[in-house]
Formats: structure tokens, C-alpha cells, sequence
């Protein structure tokens, strides 16, 4: 738990932070929620709404995890969990090609909102134990991460039903394991 966490933790003030999990439906976030609270993969169904659980505390950061779901009638409320938000995991299906332009499309959206002007954020590029994953630097790419500025991020490659790259460690599967990070130019 403490890779992902502790990225977001160098850019947190404070010892409590509200950080929020979002993505298209079917990337895989609620299971990578419950990877991080329970550290055990539990069988999940689509997310009506959302899901807030605590994470246990990372060099003494507190994480409330908001969890809402990923459906294109949903997203649109998302905003309204955006105000007070420290920190964004945003997770994204490795494997789900077509679906990449529609996922930057929605990050776009996310961080060109006032409210989560200079949140830093991470992307998790799970499903990476799956044939056709692409890498941190591919996604990265893909969305478009390297025009940002402004905003503190990372890219992770990890799988959450197995909880590589959340839990800490290095990437052993059959992506690449370079990492992205990002800055303000």
C-alpha cells in the first residue's frame, strides 16, 4: 500500500487526507480499494454510486478513500466529490485500448475542474498481468501526461487482484517496468 500512497504523500500537508478513485467502469478501481484496505481481492460488481472506506495510515497520513463509480451516467457526478479532494488515483484498464481516448477525456475533465486544480494525482495502470498491457510510459503518453503542468503525478503500473505495484516493490510482470513521473515544467 505504501508505494502508491507514498507518492501522493510528498505532495500532502497534514496528517488526514481525502483522496479520490476514479476511472472508467471496468478499470478495475473498487477492487484496487479493497486490495488497499483488506489487501485481500475480493469478487466486486459495478459501483452505483460510491464507496468510502479509511486506508491505514502511510508515515503517519491518514487516507479516506472515496470510490465512485465509473459508468458514463455517473461521471457526471464526480464534481461533486472533487471539493476538499488532496490527492487522485485514477485507474486505468492497461489492456482496454479503445477505450484509452474516452479515459483521457474524463482525466482531462477531472483536472481542468477549479476544485482539483493542482491536486496531485497518480495513475494506476492496472491489469498489467494481462497479454497487451502497456506500461507506465506508454500510458503516460496515451494521456497525454506530459503536456501537464501545474500538477505533481506518476504512473503505476500494478494488478489489483494480486496487489503488485500498490503494495510496494518493483513491477515484476511482463510490462514494462519503467516508471513516469511528472512535474510542474
Amino acid at each position: 500500500m505504501g508505494l502508491i500512497f507514498s507518492q501522493l504523500y510528498q505532495a500532502l500537508p497534514g496528517l488526514q487526507a481525502r483522496v479520490l478513485l476514479l476511472g472508467l467502469d471496468g478499470a478495475g478501481k473498487t477492487t484496487v480499494l479493497y486490495k488497499l484496505k483488506l489487501n485481500e481481492a475480493v469478487c466486486t460488481i459495478p459501483t452505483i454510486g460510491f464507496n468510502v472506506e479509511p486506508v491505514a495510515p502511510v508515515r503517519g497520513v491518514s487516507f479516506t478513500v472515496w470510490d465512485a463509480g465509473g459508468q458514463q451516467q455517473i461521471r457526471a457526478l464526480w464534481r461533486h466529490y472533487y471539493r476538499g479532494a488532496q490527492g487522485l488515483l485514477f485507474v486505468v484498464d492497461s489492456v482496454d485500448g479503445p477505450r484509452l481516448a474516452e479515459a483521457r477525456e474524463e482525466l482531462e475533465a477531472i483536472l481542468a475542474h477549479a476544485e482539483m486544480s493542482g491536486v496531485p494525482f497518480v495513475v494506476l495502470a492496472n491489469k498489467q498481468d494481462l497479454p497487451g498491457a502497456r506500461g507506465p510510459a506508454r500510458l503516460a503518453d496515451a494521456l497525454g501526461l506530459d503536456k501537464r503542468s501545474g500538477q505533481d503525478w506518476h504512473v503505476q503500473a500494478c494488478c489489483a487482484t494480486s496487489g503488485e505495484g500498490l503494495t510496494g516493490g518493483p513491477w515484476r510482470g511482463r510490462a514494462s517496468p519503467d516508471r513516469c513521473l511528472g512535474s510542474p515544467a
